[in-house]
């Protein structure tokens, strides 16, 4: 019986130990639009190929642009850490959130930026506001999100 009591209190512990590292795993997991949804916003501009709107050259584009107007919220998408708040070219006022597990999220053309480089952020939190900096067209957040460095569509993680 005292053996079967340790497998089976081992057993336990190991699940809880996976249970909280999948809990870590959500909670880093970019799965919201950096815009409220109760916000008007449209996205501009896909994860896909596209014409850039400065050359007319064909080019991929590695996020998506979602317009608001100018001073709208920008939310961090997942729990993080800011890896980068500044200015960055082409972008404009950037943040971007290292939220763990190789991913990472930038929030571009921002007109403020909220948080400074080493803070924690929330999934929900404001780290900037809508802007038109950097090389843009119009007030809008350029959102991404990389895997290891690699980005993906961020289109394939909103639930809401």
């Amino acid at each position: 019986l005292n053996l079967a009591a340790v497998n089976q209190e081992n057993g336990f512990k190991s699940l809880v130990g996976h249970l909280e590292k999948q809990q870590t795993l959500l909670a880093s997991t970019p799965t919201i639009r950096p815009i409220d949804p109760d916000t008007e916003h449209f996205v501009s501009s896909r994860f896909e190929y596209r014409s850039s709107p400065f050359t007319g050259i064909r080019e991929f584009h590695r996020a998506i642009d979602i317009s608001a107007r100018e001073g709208t919220p920008v939310l961090a998408t997942a729990a993080g850490v800011v890896a980068f708040a500044g200015n960055k070219g082409l972008l404009g006022k950037t943040v971007i959130i290292d939220h763990g597990h190789g991913l990472t999220t930038t929030y571009g053309h921002c007109s403020k930026l909220l948080k400074l480089q080493g803070e924690r952020v929330s999934r929900w939190e404001t780290v900037a506001l809508v802007g038109n900096t950097g090389s843009s067209t119009g007030p809008h957040v350029h959102y991404e999100v990389a895997i290891h460095g690699v980005p993906v569509n961020p289109e394939k993680y909103f639930l809401n």
